[in-house]
């Protein structure tokens, strides 16, 4: 656990970042007001962010009582979190392993057996899995609260099991379940938890009737069990599972038909990609990245085929030595298992892999590798110096390598810095960037950053209504002609109606704008990006027949009263409608709000066009703005 706290202690300096952070915890008034009644009535109803997880939203909230919005304090219960759930697996380990230090070993009785040796292959594998550098992302992530949350419901519900085997029990059974449910409302990624149980099953706690493991022997009293019972056994948990599958899909539907453009063959290919990475940054964890760019098919067929020729050599040869070398397949088919839900073959989000998606997948290949040299170096002189001297160095190694990637996670700058260094084409990590940016004022910096995604992805154009866009007339004709398809595709994706008509009103047609904002609340009638900045238009635009003044009011007023309205690009908005409608003094009062806001928020630049606008309201003078255009 001490560990934990030398990687991660600085974290309690650190900022949140501009990725989830705001969505999750900062601009979500649900849950920056703190734990209450309708709080947790509130998590429990509603999808937040395409997620069900209430467990982890509860957590949120409770930081947000305890701590304010102080990242420091979001960040030390990252921590927590995490160092509970190594100490869990440390605990698991020992437990389900406390037989002979391996099937193996017959010079060891089973009535007395080699504690020491599981002892320290437990501790080894919960140290890496604590300060291993792909651990990174879900402890300094304030945003990746649900991994760590899950994890500790996966350990307690693996605990339980192991309970429950050693003496079967209704009580213990509900136990196992309520955990596990626990651990479903945390991270929804548990769903393959019972496939786990049941290789658990086959090793090392060996329940089935027909062991194969050489020399392994059952407790005395202990009974094995057919594969059908075992299976039939686990039809509870998953029957969590299933229902768990279908809320997610269910919470998920609109982020996964926003990304119905990549073909089954595009995800296929590159989730077949992807689990061999996951396997070779767990042993060269080098160009770590919070965000990798999806392939979008530019894999090679050799790259893919290599890739598959891998997987299935190692399941092969995990099958092969079996009997010898149990823990090999169990290893490797907790991995692959555990992979199933987060490689993108239902993708959702924009990353083409993810470290936090391997927090509980690597113990797997940990417990594989960790049992795999212990066994293999059994007949080599000065073995135990050898392997402690090792272990001792690739601990310290990896903890340097740690805490530096940690330092990365300070701010969102310098995460986005980071993430451009290792990636390319990262069309996503320009446009934060540029947002990073712009709320430091840096606006020909965030111009800069926008430009490099719209270059990378003409569709980019209006994605991030925050984000500056300049806008070519090529870039422009290409960025309608990309929105218009997917409207084509899925004439209910309110994204898609919003970011048209951003890049038509940059475009010169103010009118076809108002035509996709409109359409898009038609769709969404609470839907804040469409509302903002239809008001923005029909209260600023220079031409009178385009401007209504009291439908901005009524626009902005509903877009400053939703989750993160509090905004000052919202006020912005519901300032120059209320001057519009001459309300020039409400006007007036809404902009230093927003401008102290701005300034609050470290974004000189707004505020000091926020200053400049409060001028002109001064003078009783509304503000009138063109899209820029280049």
């Amino acid at each position: 656990m001490a560990l934990v706290w030398i990687v991660f202690l600085q974290t309690l300096r650190h900022d949140f970042v501009n990725f989830d952070d705001n969505k999750y915890i900062y601009e979500n008034a649900q849950v920056s007001r703190g734990l209450s009644f309708q709080g947790i009535a509130w998590a429990f109803t509603h999808v937040h962010s395409e997620n069900w997880h209430p467990l982890t939203t509860i957590t949120h909230m409770l930081d947000c009582q305890l701590y304010g919005l102080r990242a420091g304090g979001h960040h030390f219960t990252n921590i927590v979190l995490h160092s509970v759930a190594v100490v869990l697996l440390f605990l698991v380990l020992q437990q389900m392993t406390g037989g002979p230090s391996s099937p193996r070993d017959e010079s060891v009785s089973p009535r007395r057996p080699d504690w020491t040796g599981n002892i320290w292959r437990s501790a080894f594998v919960a140290a890496l899995f604590a300060i291993h550098p792909m651990r990174v992302e879900s402890v300094a992530w304030i945003a990746a609260r649900k991994d760590l949350l899950s994890g500790v419901f996966f350990m307690l519900t693996l605990l339980a099991y192991v309970r429950y085997t050693r003496a079967p029990s209704v009580s213990r059974y509900v136990l196992l379940a309520i955990l596990f449910a626990c651990g479903l409302m945390s991270k929804p990624m548990l769903v393959t938890l019972p496939f786990v149980l049941l290789l658990l099953d086959y090793w090392p706690l060996d329940r089935s009737r027909r062991s194969e493991v050489r020399d392994q022997k059952p407790e005395a009293g202990f009974k094995r069990q057919s594969w059908i019972n075992l299976i039939l056994e686990k039809t509870p948990l998953f029957a969590l599972s299933a229902a768990s599958c279908a809320v997610t899909i269910l919470a998920q539907r609109p982020t996964i038909s926003s990304l119905a453009g990549l073909p089954l063959p595009w995800r296929v290919g590159n989730a077949i990609v992807t689990t061999v990475n996951y396997v070779g940054q767990l042993i060269w964890p080098a160009n770590l990245a919070v965000l990798y760019p999806h392939p979008r098919g530019e894999q090679s067929g050799w790259l893919i085929s290599g890739a598959a020729f891998a997987i299935v050599a190692i399941t092969v040869l995990a099958v092969f030595f079996r009997k010898k070398y149990p823990y090999l397949l169990v290893g490797w088919l907790w991995y692959v298992g555990m992979l199933v839900p987060v490689l993108g073959l239902v993708q959702v989000g924009l990353q083409g892999h993810a470290d936090r998606y391997t927090y509980l997948p690597h113990i797997g290949i940990l417990i594989a590798l960790t049992w795999g040299v212990a066994d293999l170096t059994e007949r080599w002189r000065q073995r135990e110096l050898i392997l402690k001297g090792s272990a001792a160095t690739a601990i310290v190694i990896l903890t340097a390598c740690s805490y530096r990637q940690a330092t990365y996670w300070r701010d969102s700058i310098s995460l986005w810095a980071h993430t451009l260094a290792v990636t390319s084409n990262n069309d996503t990590a320009h446009l934060c960037m540029a947002e990073a940016l712009l709320q430091r004022g840096r606006l020909d910096e965030a111009i800069v950053h926008s430009q490099a995604a719209i270059a990378i992805r003409p569709e980019n154009a209006g994605a991030y209504g925050r984000v500056p866009v300049v806008l070519s007339d090529k870039q422009a004709q290409s960025a309608v002609a990309y929105w218009e398809n997917r409207l084509k595709s899925s004439g209910l994706d309110t994204d898609a109606h919003n970011n048209l008509g951003v890049v038509l009103v940059q475009s010169g047609d103010p009118r076809g704008a108002i035509a996709q904002w409109e359409a898009s609340l038609a769709i969404k009638p609470n839907d804040g990006n469409a509302q903002n900045n239809l008001a923005w238009v029909l209260a600023t635009y220079p031409d009178a027949t385009i401007r209504n003044g009291n439908r901005a009011v009524e626009l902005a007023e509903k877009a400053a009263a939703l989750p993160g309205g509090q905004d000052p690009i919202v006020l912005r908005t519901l300032a120059a409608a209320y001057a519009e409608t001459g309300q020039f003094s409400r006007a007036i009062e809404t902009a230093e709000h927003a401008a102290e806001l701005a300034t609050a928020r470290q974004n000189p630049s707004l505020a000091e066009t926020l200053q400049n606008e409060i001028a002109l309201y001064r003078a009783n003078t509304p503000h009138r703005e063109i899209p820029k255009r280049q």
